[in-house]
């Protein structure tokens, strides 16, 4: 029987942690260097980066930062070609960069929100929109796994959300079926790359507090709305879900794949 700390080793694992830099994807990245990872994180946000990467320095983690945009293929390519150099592999990937959706059609309180009624959606919000929260997982999938088959598998780890079970007037349109589709095309990858020895799988958060939509979830309004769907009276904290990413990550998630899997603190069987 494999003892408890083998199960979870990821000791010397080469991780990718996109959009790390903050909220659930800072939490990947800190526990995975906490268990001895290296851990590369990709961001947009150069300052943030920086102040991430310090941070997990300070605490002995052999962690370092790549500023980059998820939407830029060929700075993507170049991005993950500089960690397989560095570490010599690439074995975990974590595709967690995502963006504010805008507002929806609802306010908090359920009143009419003009801003975010679908004759009103610019063009360029709907476009970024899918661009980050869907096309970029493609980008990192494709970027990853063409590291992987030849070194002879790994894990990718995929943020989705219950917004893609699910439809949230107070959520920007754009976010539905964005993460909907990164749900579907989870499970299509974990059917072409099993055989390969790769891993694929989805976490689906219900509510964080992050940094997402401006932080928006730490106004009291909007967070009062979504604590009333919480069946334990309260949404996630990013340290909520390290236990999840490390067990995915590591030998104990060996039989997962094709897996979306919810963590909301009982949201979802409310809202539905």
């Amino acid at each position: 029987m494999a003892a408890l700390e083998t199960m979870f080793d990821v000791r010397g694992k080469s991780v990718i942690v996109t959009g790390g830099a903050s909220g659930i994807g800072k939490a990947y990245a800190e526990i995975l260097a906490e268990q001895g990872a290296r851990v590369c994180i990709f961001d947009i946000d150069p300052a943030g980066l920086d102040e991430t990467v310090a941070g997990m320095v300070a605490q002995g983690g052999d962690v370092w930062g790549q500023t980059v945009d998820v939407g830029d293929r060929p700075g993507m390519a170049a991005a993950f070609d500089a960690v397989a150099a560095r570490h010599g592999r690439i074995d975990t990937v974590f595709a967690n960069a995502g963006i504010d959706p805008g507002p929806g059609f609802n306010t908090p309180t359920g009143a009419r929100n003009p801003d975010g009624a679908i004759e009103n959606i610019p063009d360029e919000q709907w476009d970024r929109g899918i661009e980050i929260n869907l096309t970029s997982v493609y980008v990192t999938v494709k970027n990853a796994v063409r590291h992987m088959k030849p070194s002879g598998g790994g894990e990718i780890i995929v943020t989705s959300s219950i917004a893609g079970l699910i439809n949230e007037s107070i959520v920007g349109t754009s976010y539905m079926p964005a993460k909907a589709a990164v749900n579907h095309f989870v499970r299509h990858m974990a059917m072409e790359l099993g055989a390969y020895g790769i891993r694929v799988n989805a976490i689906l958060p219900g509510p964080f507090i992050t940094n997402i939509a401006g932080g928006r979830l730490r106004n009291k309004a909007d967070r009062a709305a979504f604590e009333s769907q919480s069946l334990i009276g309260r949404i996630g904290d990013v340290e909520d879900i390290k236990g999840l990413a490390l067990l995915l990550a590591s030998p104990a998630g060996a039989y997962f794949t094709g897996s979306l899997i919810v963590i909301d603190g009982g949201s979802l069987i409310r809202m539905t």
